[in-house]
């Protein structure tokens, strides 16, 4: 019997997490501003997530979902491909960053009150290990350090299935009214 830690263990329950996701979710779009007046931050998550607001379209070019979203913290599952590959034959560094800078974005946002929204002001990145398609999933996690009226920072991991950090980001994020 294998541990729950165990990395294959992990694989198929990060594996199953998606598909229960992508299951009953909405198709990829951009949210009506309509569909999200008077919503917190968390609240767009739990529809998002409950497939009553679409998920982001960055994802599908991307090939990463959003598995969880709770005020102050953000998961993203990613699955490096080819096609995500630098000339040098591993997965370019964009892919990393646009991967953490959803994890820790949506962390600040589930934390904002209805009538809130942010940007990314700053996003700093730690690769320290190359990704290819060999590592089936990855996951970022981003979690929020400081909540103001105005900035908001945020910290998070890139880590695979078997406990590996692929990468570690900060982000200091601008908070605004919703237009």
């Amino acid at each position: 019997m294998s541990s729950p830690n165990d990395p294959a263990a992990v694989l198929a329950r990060w594996r199953a997490d998606a598909q229960q996701l992508l299951a009953r979710a909405a198709p990829s779009g951009v949210v009506p501003a309509e569909q999200v007046a008077g919503k917190t931050g968390a609240q767009v998550f739990q529809a998002m997530l409950a497939g009553e607001l679409p998920r982001a379209l960055i994802g599908d070019t991307l090939d990463f979902v959003l598995i969880e979203a709770e005020p102050g913290r953000a998961v993203f599952q990613g699955q490096p491909l080819r096609r995500h590959y630098n000339p040098l034959g591993s997965v370019h560094g964009g892919w990393f960053a646009t991967l953490l800078d959803s994890a820790l974005g949506c962390a600040v946002h589930a934390s904002l009150p209805a009538g809130k929204s942010y940007t990314t002001a700053e996003l700093k990145i730690n690769i320290v290990r190359p990704l290819t398609d060999q590592v089936p999933l990855v996951r970022a996690e981003g979690k929020v350090i400081h909540l103001g009226s105005r900035m908001a920072t945020a910290e998070g991991r890139l880590t695979g299935a078997d406990g590996k950090l692929y990468a570690h980001a900060s982000t200091t994020c601008f908070i605004f009214d919703t237009p």
